[in-house]
C-alpha cells in the first residue's frame, strides 16, 4: 500500500505520533483540513500586520515534563523556547501590588509572605505535598491508562518512597483529591488575595470550583515548579513548525488544505478521502475530535460506539480570547504610568479577577446560558519576552476569559454579539491597568462558536470533552476506546479527545505511537 500510517489531523498531538513513527521507518501523511499545522497550538501572521497571534494555545508547560523534545530533537529543528519567569501574577487592583509566582518556590514564598507570612508557610507545604502526589499521577500519563497500571504506579512509588506512602496512605489525601477545588484552597490558604490567585489558576481547564473531585485541578499547579512555564520563540506555532519539519526529515508527508470527507475499510487496509485525494493506507490515526471521526468521517463504523460517542460530554464551551494589538504594555499600578518598558511581570500570565464572587457570577451567568457581566481575564504580553511578535515598540496582549456559554438562551447570538463581549476583556484590562485606554491598534476575536467554526473544537470546548474525573484516565472519551485503539483493526486513536486530555502536552500522541510501534512501559 502507499501508506504504512494515514494520520486524520495535523494538530501537535497528531503531529507528534507522526514523527515517531517516521523516525522508526514508517510511510506516514497527515492531512488536515486547514492551510496551517498545529491545530490549537498555531500562529498567524495575517491578522493584523506585522504582528503574530496565537489563534489557540500560548503557554506550553506540560509538555515539558516528557520526553519529547529531546527524542524528536526539536531543537535542532530550530524550536527555541523562553522561560516564564515569574510565570503568573496576580495584581491588587489599583495598589501597584501583587503576588508573583516564579519557577522558584521560595521566590513565590518570599512574593506571598508580603501579604501573608503564614501563607507563604502553607504555600511551601502546598507545593512539597503535590508535587509528590503528582509525580506518581504523572507516571500513568505517560503509557496507555488502565486500572492495573494507575494502581500499580501508586504501589510502587510507596514501595519506595516514605513520603509516598505516607500521602497515599491518608485519608485525608483521598479527601482532598474528592472534594471540589475551591473548598481544598478555601482550607489551604487564609489570604483572600492569593484564594483568588488560586481559584483562576486552578479553573484554567474548565471545571467550576465548586465541582466534586476536582482537588488536584488546584494541585497540580504546584508542578509548574518543576518544569516551568514557558513560550515558544515566535508563537505557539512554532512548536507545530519543528514538528513539520521533524516529520519530513524523516521522510514524512503533510497534505494541507486536505479536509477529510470519509474513512473507510478497503480489504485489509484503509481508505481516507480528503480535498479529492484518496489516500490507501494499511493504519490510520484519528487525530481529529473523536465525536467528529467517529459520527461523521467513519463509514460503516460500530454504530453502538457512534451512539455512546454523540452522548460523550462536550459541554457548553467555557471561554473565548481575543488577541489584541497594542501601543504599549499594561502596567499594574496605582494610576496612569507608562507602558513603554516590559516589567518582570509581563513574561507570566496575568489574574484578573478581584474575588471568588467574580468568578462564581461568571459560572452562575454560564449554568443560565448567558454571557458573563464580569468575566475574569487571564492578560498575557509575550511581545515583553519575544520582541518578534510585534513590530518595534508595539505589543500584543493576548486575553482569555471565562465563562462562555456556546449556546446562549437568552435570545441573543455569538455573531451579533461578539464585539460587545471582546470589550468587557479589554475594559476590565484597562480597569487594572489604566494606561491601556485608548491603545488598542487591533484585534481577533475567538468567541466559543468562532473557536468550533476555525479550529474543530465542538461547542468552542478547548479540551474536546470535559475534563471531569468519569471522563478522565481508562475513561477517556468512553472506557472501550480509552487506549488509543478502536474496536477495528488498524484504527488508532490520539489527540485531546483521548487520556490525558487537553493542553499542550503530546502525551497523547506519544503514547499512540508506542501502541502502534509496540514499545513496553
Amino acid at each position: 500500500m502507499p501508506y504504512d500510517v494515514v494520520v486524520v489531523g495535523a494538530g501537535h498531538n497528531g503531529l507528534i505520533c507522526a514523527c515517531y513513527l517516521a523516525k522508526a521507518g514508517l510511510k506516514v501523511a497527515v492531512v488536515e483540513r486547514r492551510d496551517l499545522p498545529g491545530g490549537a497550538v498555531c500562529t498567524r501572521e495575517d491578522l493584523v500586520p506585522g504582528y503574530r497571534f496565537d489563534v489557540g494555545s500560548s503557554v506550553h508547560i506540560m509538555i515539558h515534563l516528557t520526553p519529547i523534545l529531546a527524542e524528536l530533537n526539536l531543537a535542532r529543528e530550530g524550536l527555541e523556547y523562553i522561560e516564564m519567569d515569574p510565570w503568573a501574577y496576580y495584581p491588587v487592583e489599583g495598589t501597584g501590588r501583587g503576588i508573583s509566582f516564579h519557577r522558584s518556590v521560595e521566590k513565590t514564598c518570599q512574593s506571598i509572605a508580603e501579604f501573608s507570612p503564614r501563607d507563604a508557610e502553607a504555600y511551601r507545604r502546598y507545593v512539597e505535598r503535590w508535587t509528590e502526589l503528582n509525580e506518581g499521577v504523572f507516571e500513568t500519563f505517560l503509557a496507555p491508562p488502565s486500572p492495573g497500571r494507575l494502581f500499580g504506579t501508586i504501589v510502587k512509588r510507596n514501595l519506595f518512597r516514605p513520603q509516598s506512602r505516607r500521602l497515599w496512605s491518608s485519608l485525608d489525601t483521598a479527601r482532598q483529591l474528592m472534594a471540589p477545588y475551591g473548598e481544598v484552597i478555601q482550607e489551604t490558604f487564609e489570604n483572600e488575595h492569593l484564594r483568588t490567585a488560586m481559584l483562576w489558576l486552578s479553573a484554567q481547564s474548565g471545571p467550576a470550583p465548586a465541582e466534586v473531585a476536582s482537588g488536584d485541578m488546584f494541585g497540580w499547579n504546584a508542578m509548574i515548579h518543576k518544569c516551568g512555564a514557558k513560550r515558544a520563540k515566535g508563537g505557539s506555532g512554532s512548536l507545530a513548525t519543528a514538528l513539520v519539519k521533524c516529520l519530513e526529515r524523516h521522510g514524512g508527508e503533510l497534505f494541507l488544505g486536505k479536509g477529510v470527507e470519509e474513512v473507510r475499510k478497503n480489504g485489509r487496509g484503509w481508505e481516507v478521502q480528503a480535498g479529492g485525494t484518496v489516500f490507501e493506507t494499511e493504519k490510520v490515526v484519528a487525530a481529529c475530535h473523536l465525536k467528529t471521526f467517529f459520527c461523521n468521517l467513519l463509514k460503516d463504523g460500530p454504530r453502538e460506539l457512534a451512539g455512546r460517542m454523540e452522548k460523550a460530554r462536550i459541554g457548553n464551551g467555557f471561554g473565548m480570547v481575543v488577541r489584541h494589538a497594542v501601543e504599549e504594555l499594561p502596567v499594574y499600578g496605582r494610576g496612569v504610568e507608562s507602558g513603554l518598558q516590559a516589567r518582570e511581570y509581563h513574561s507570566g500570565m496575568q489574574l484578573l479577577c478581584r474575588d471568588r464572587a467574580m468568578l462564581e457570577s461568571s459560572y452562575r451567568d454560564y449554568l443560565g446560558h448567558r454571557p458573563p457581566a464580569n468575566p475574569s481575564v487571564v492578560a498575557m504580553t509575550f511581545s515583553g519576552i519575544d520582541p518578534t511578535l510585534a513590530p518595534q515598540g508595539k505589543h500584543t496582549l493576548f486575553t482569555w476569559a471565562q465563562y462562555h456559554s456556546y449556546e446562549l438562551r437568552n435570545g441573543e447570538k455569538w455573531d451579533e454579539i461578539r464585539e460587545r463581549e471582546a470589550d468587557k476583556l479589554y475594559d476590565l484590562v484597562c480597569q487594572y491597568a489604566p494606561n491601556m485606554r485608548g491603545k488598542m491598534i487591533g484585534r481577533y476575536i475567538q468567541t466559543p462558536l468562532d473557536l468550533e467554526r476555525d479550529l474543530g473544537l465542538l461547542r468552542g470546548n478547548v479540551m474536546h470533552f470535559e475534563m471531569s474525573l468519569d471522563q478522565m484516565f481508562m475513561f477517556r472519551p468512553l472506557p472501550e476506546i480509552s487506549c488509543y485503539r478502536a474496536p477495528m483493526k488498524n484504527l488508532y486513536l490520539t489527540g485531546a479527545s483521548t487520556h490525558p486530555g487537553g493542553g499542550v502536552f503530546g502525551a497523547s500522541g506519544r503514547n499512540t505511537a508506542k501502541v502502534i510501534l509496540g514499545w513496553r512501559g
